[in-house]
């Protein structure tokens, strides 16, 4: 029986016209370990406010608060939660990729792909949001209509750059571990392991930076 693969990714199951693929199954299982973690944690914090976790989770809010802050030049909760989700679902993504035979979500070229179009989606709809519909579209004729095509290629080609950059850093990393396990065991390996986790938070943290530029700069268009 030959193997269908879908983006070199071998097809589990298929449900109806739908291909079910192991990235595919790892990505739900990040993002649901996520939502279960995310309720105990407002669970807990309600419940013993002030302890351990509480202060945890408020640094972390205020740190990707922070960073909204300074780049968009005014406090923007909606685009805090939408870069502080990428962050942590692109850093679990890295954390179950250590798993043995776990690949990494963001090792596939799909899941990198379908992360920067998110960002391609957010950007207009956060300039249209903050601006309105025409007072986005005219900075695309700004300072001359003429480059109009060069403000299209630019949002086409960072979203490409986007999706490429993530895939190719974590692809890499995770393929010189797998090769290092493969060959010499899981001990000898370990120290590269944990550089490759740390690549992984590192790549977030990128991610997490850049979805803010990108989505500020539209929230901030026309403004001196």
């Amino acid at each position: 029986m030959n193997r269908v693969e879908v983006f070199a990714d071998p097809v589990l199951l298929k449900l109806g016209p739908v291909p079910l693929t192991q990235t595919m199954v790892t990505t739900i299982a990040v993002s649901l370990a996520m939502v279960a973690f995310a309720a105990a944690l407002r669970f807990g914090i309600t419940r013993r406010p002030g302890k351990t976790l509480d202060i945890l989770a408020g640094m972390a809010f205020e740190f990707l608060d922070r960073l909204v802050t300074d780049v968009v030049g005014r406090p923007s909760p909606r685009l805090t939660i939408f870069s502080g989700t990428l962050f942590f679902f692109i850093a679990s993504c890295s954390i179950i990729g250590q798993l043995p035979g776990v690949r990494t979500p963001t090792a596939n070229l799909a899941t990198t792909s379908a992360l920067a179009i998110l960002v391609f989606l957010a950007v207009p709809a956060a300039g249209i949001y903050t601006k309105g519909v025409w007072g986005y579209i005219r900075h695309y004729f700004r300072p001359n209509p003429i480059l109009f095509p060069l403000h299209v290629i630019s949002e086409l080609s960072r979203t490409l750059a986007l999706s490429v950059r993530l895939f190719g850093n974590m692809m890499s990393g995770h393929l010189i571990v797998a090769l290092l396990v493969a060959l010499v065991g899981v001990l000898v390996p370990t120290p590269l392991m944990a550089l490759d986790l740390l690549i992984g938070f590192l790549q977030a943290y990128i991610f997490a930076v850049l979805t803010t530029v990108y989505v500020g700069a539209a929230i901030r268009v026309g403004e001196e």
